[in-house]
């Protein structure tokens, strides 16, 4: 093995990704655009839900619950009649329909404690369920101040919860989104680039070049490796520094060099497993059919969308095997919690091992394949 045959090699692989400007688009999308959109557009737990109202009562308690839903959380209540709640949330208008029942405020008064019913559309489950629980505290909250106005006793919890909001503390999702983007994009463009640079040789025949020069499959494989991950390392570094803490205004608690190095591991092991499927492939079509069986399990079942803890235990064991998993407790312990390497040491180790795995099964299949075109 030369060095100087890996860096020149990888050098031919960075000049040949300049020259494909659909590449070029991609990485610089990937990082940029995608992570912005995917970091506003994630749903707040409620925001501008629409939601009507039947005030059977019209006090002045009645008419303060009304005031009560506002925006950001709510748009402007429509007051409708009993007649019109089942039609239009037949009809998809409303989320949630509360039904104020008659003598609402003199029961309030007489301490008989009346029913409100809240009728709501669960299958927008992005509101549904939060908002039944935010429009209770608001009911709560309004008729304690109403009561509070006219010397009367409401009901005190016997425990006070003291909640404690800690590494977002204030409940934002763009700190959530952004992050998760970037990690998730780290492991889409590593393999695109390692798989698309392998077959964009053979499609081109370069390969054939390669196999009369005195370069050994060994130094092939590690130039495209240290080339695709050295793109994806900065692309990651700028998109880290610039959108996420620049534009978003996410405040990143741990060491950004820390969780580079991470990356630099994560990207051992994914640029290995894209050569492999580059190996497999024999187009670029069928490397992108390849790419949805491999990255939608990495990504959905790697913690990043859903907490491990949340799937069934033989899926999390499976799951350990794949790097992203081990990359994503990593990352989210680093950027999130602050946590300095005496913490994520075992994600460290496990994806060294799983990165070695990859890069050997990577390196004899592509041997095989070179041996097979000899």
């Amino acid at each position: 093995m030369r060095l100087a045959n890996i860096g020149n090699l990888g050098i031919k692989e960075l000049r040949s990704l300049v020259r494909d400007p659909i590449m070029l688009v991609l990485i610089g999308y990937s990082f940029t655009v995608a992570i912005y959109t995917a970091a506003t557009v994630m749903p707040e737990t409620l925001q501008k839900a629409p939601i009507a109202i039947v005030d059977e009562d019209r006090s002045p308690l009645s008419e303060r619950l009304v005031d009560g839903f506002a925006l950001p959380y709510f748009q402007p209540p429509h007051l409708i009649d009993q007649a019109e709640m089942d039609a239009r949330m037949d009809s998809g208008l409303d989320t949630f329909a509360l039904d104020i029942p008659p003598d609402f405020q003199r029961d309030v008064l007489a301490h008989r404690q009346p029913t409100v019913q809240l009728n709501v559309d669960a299958t927008r489950m992005s509101q549904a369920f939060a908002g039944a629980g935010d429009i209770q505290a608001i009911i709560l909250t309004e008729v304690g101040k109403f009561a509070g106005g006219h010397q009367l006793q409401t009901p005190t919890s016997p425990v006070n919860l003291d909640l404690r909001s800690r590494f977002n503390p204030e409940l934002n999702r763009v700190w959530f989104g952004s992050v998760m983007e970037v990690i998730n994009q780290v492991t889409l463009l590593s393999i695109i680039l390692a798989g698309a640079a392998l077959i964009r040789e053979r499609e081109h025949g370069t390969v054939e070049h390669l196999l009369v020069m005195p370069v050994t499959p060994f130094e092939i494989m590690m130039a495209k490796v240290w080339s695709m991950g050295l793109v994806v390392l900065a692309a990651s570094a700028f998109a880290l520094v610039v959108v996420v803490e620049g534009i978003l205004r996410v405040p990143v608690q741990g060491s950004v060099l820390l969780f580079l190095a991470g990356t630099a591991m994560q990207l051992f092991a994914t640029t290995a497993l894209g050569i492999y499927l580059g190996t497999v492939a024999r187009s670029m079509p069928q490397f992108g059919l390849l790419l949805m069986l491999i990255l939608l399990p990495l990504q959905v079942l790697s913690g990043s969308f859903t907490p491990r803890e949340s799937m069934p235990a033989g899926v999390q064991d499976i799951m350990l095997a794949a790097p992203n998993t081990h990359y994503v407790m990593l990352a989210q312990a680093i950027l999130y919690r602050g946590a300095g390497f005496a913490v994520v040491w075992p994600q460290f180790a496990a994806l060294a091992v799983i990165g070695s795995v990859l890069f050997g099964l990577s390196l004899a299949r592509f041997r095989k394949t070179l041996a097979t075109m000899a």
